[in-house]
């Protein structure tokens, strides 16, 4: 590995050579190749199906791998997927998964999609991407994936093939010969040809592609940003892009001796990318627990023995999976972990505390994003972590913080500590041509070059990378993005309601809950209870459903009439401060909330008798957003 411990460190790489000149696959293939000629022996992944610590797993080599990778790869071509055709898969975690994975980025442009998404945003994504492909569930008892992928296909008739994969293989005896018993049935209204996608693979060869891989780099995967609203963005990927963050992870993090787990879901960049092309690159193994991961049917009650039972050395995780983790006793031998690594949302500086006293382990925290192939900046695992930062940029990425016009013109660069929009360049970034849609890329580049991220953040002295905030509204709940939009026009439909404000809330648990706030019309009566229950049947999303609805006399508003969210963040920072306080029975309360220029949106608080410092540590640790004691 490489030494990445100080700022200096990440520039003596830079040093070495230009990215371009760097000695490196330009193909997933060949990348893939690769690691099967220096490792092919070695474990690649393994995947269980159930949460036990002794139940069954699969576990592929490199040499594996890559032949399951290259039968897939064959048989997509096979199916009339050219390079700039499209293969989407709607599955949770299975070899199957990181299979097609790899196999439709090498055969065509691969399409990751969330199964928790509704069959017609699904359908909205299929036909967006315009797939011929898709590869899904068959029938299994408790999931409604298969249900979902054949409404989907009938709405998207652009699919012509539905490959099947039968989870059944996975489980122990007897729990295998009950299956077709038990399974449900699954009414098909599409004209897609559906193909058993174990059994079609295995007609193929595994030695060798069976049509000329790409020339160089190009287009090869879309990963949906949202999907809510049925008019989903959609982000291109290159291999370069690809290949970079393997890159990253297998020089600075990670060997071929090295054992990740990831519970976390293979339709998000933070798996497929920092994890595990970062495991390809390096020949590291990962470890897939249960189809649904971190949500998986205990999963967290037995996650220490699962880390005791594959001798785990990182960790990759989210602040959400953290804090539930933090309230089980940690029963298992789990010295072989060497560092966890948090992304997809801010982590509250009590977690990382408990978490370190609780296994002696530390947290890197790191920063990517969709739009740019995920990876930007990591706290280095050997080096000083920051808490609250996301660590220093990494080799390559040029990071700058910009003062930007809606076009992109830039106004002025920021200086050291100075807040405003983060903009990156990188190996990962596709200039001009993020996502799919050419209109969604108007405005979305500075310069010309440098990708608006929409996350407001400054950079320290040392080099290091904050996160203050968002120029862009979103809500992100446990690192999952929620359009404010939807919830608003929910809540607008209800005729009482005048006008409506969605943010999102401080949570100790999720980071950011759903909140709204409304005007209503002169004269009309409803109640918040009421508002949920309007939302609730007007929101296809679960998750955005607001946690908490309040009637205000008047929305704030700007000189042109917009809802200031400012002002509504800061009211509701105070009101969920106040109640964890209160609940925690500490004489305190907060006097208000102000923008300060480094750390964005302050509470400041007052003493209103003999305070438990600590306990308040604890309490307000477990928030995101700093506070500080009123000079009052």
């Amino acid at each position: 590995m490489t030494k990445f411990v100080t700022r200096a460190d990440r520039d003596a790489i830079e040093r070495e050579m230009p990215w371009g000149e760097r000695d490196l696959p330009q193909t997933l293939h060949a990348f893939l190749a690769r690691t099967a000629g220096l490792y092919g022996d070695r474990n690649a992944l393994s995947f269980q199906i159930l949460a036990d610590p002794g139940s069954k797993a699969e576990t592929l080599t490199w040499a594996d791998l890559h032949a399951r990778v290259t039968r897939a790869a064959n048989l997509f071509r096979s199916l009339g997927v050219g390079e700039g055709d499209v293969v989407a898969y709607l599955l949770p975690n299975a070899t199957e998964t990181v299979v097609t994975l790899l196999g439709g980025a090498i055969a065509g442009i691969v399409n990751p999609i969330n199964p928790l998404l509704e069959p017609e945003q699904i359908a909205g994504i299929l036909r967006e991407t315009g797939a011929k492909v898709l590869v899904t569930l068959k029938a299994f008892p408790k999931t409604d994936v298969p249900q979902k992928a054949a409404e989907a296909v009938r709405l998207a008739p652009n699919v012509k093939t539905v490959l099947e994969v039968d989870l059944s293989r996975y489980l122990p005896f007897p729990k295998r010969w009950i299956v077709p018993f038990v399974r449900p049935e699954n009414p098909i209204a599409h004209q897609a040809v559906v193909r058993d996608f174990k059994s079609e693979c295995a007609r193929m060869p595994g030695d060798r592609l069976s049509f000329a891989d790409s020339a160089g780099d190009r287009v090869a995967a879309y990963f949906h940003t949202g999907g809510t609203t049925g008019l989903p963005k959609v982000a291109q990927h290159r291999y370069s892009g690809m290949i970079y963050n393997g890159w990253l992870g297998g020089t600075l993090l990670f060997d071929e001796t090295d054992v990740l787990i990831c519970p976390l879901p293979l339709f998000h960049v933070f798996a497929a990318y920092p994890v595990f092309m970062s495991a390809i690159w390096s020949g590291a193994h990962t470890v897939f627990p249960t189809p649904a991961g971190y949500r998986g049917e205990g999963v967290f009650d037995n996650f220490w023995k699962l880390i005791e039972r594959w001798k785990v050395t990182f960790l990759i995780t989210v602040p959400t999976a953290i804090a539930a983790l933090m309230q089980r006793p940690v029963n298992a031998d789990v010295s072989s972990l060497k560092i966890a690594i948090s992304g997809s949302a801010p982590l509250p500086i009590e977690l990382y505390n408990r978490f370190r006293a609780a296994t002696g382990v530390e947290i890197a925290e790191g920063y990517g994003l969709t739009e740019a192939t995920c990876l930007v900046s990591c706290n280095p695992p050997e080096g000083d972590k920051k808490v609250g930062s996301v660590g220093l940029v990494l080799p390559y990425c040029d990071v700058r913080i910009l003062k930007c016009e809606a076009d992109g013109t830039v106004s002025h660069e920021c200086a050291t500590d100075e807040v405003g929009e983060i903009c990156v360049s990188s190996p990962g970034v596709l200039t001009g041509s993020t996502y799919t849609e050419t209109s969604r890329n108007a405005g979305l580049f500075a310069e010309g070059r440098l990708l608006r991220t929409g996350d407001l953040g400054r950079i320290d002295a040392d080099g290091y990378l904050w996160i203050t905030g968002r120029s862009k509204d979103l809500i992100i709940r446990g690192g999952h993005n929620i359009d404010p939009a939807i919830i608003e026009d929910a809540l607008m439909g209800h005729p009482a309601v005048a006008m409506a404000g969605a943010i999102g809330q401080p949570d100790a648990f999720a980071g950011e809950l759903p909140c709204a706030y409304v005007e209503l019309v002169a004269g009309a009566s409803v109640t918040p209870a009421e508002l949920v229950a309007f939302a609730a049947k007007n929101l296809a999303e679960r998750a955005a459903l607001p946690k908490h609805v309040e009637i205000l006399p008047e929305l704030p508003k700007t000189a042109v009439g917009k809802v200031f969210k400012p002002a509504l963040r800061k009211l509701a920072i105070r009101r969920v401060y106040d109640a964890a306080l209160r609940k925690a029975g500490l004489a305190v309360s907060v006097v208000d909330v102000y923008e300060d220029k480094r750390r964005g949106l302050v509470a400041r608080l007052r003493r209103e008798g003999e305070v438990d410092e600590e306990q308040l540590g604890h309490v307000l640790g477990g928030f995101t957003r700093p506070w500080e004691w009123s000079e009052d």
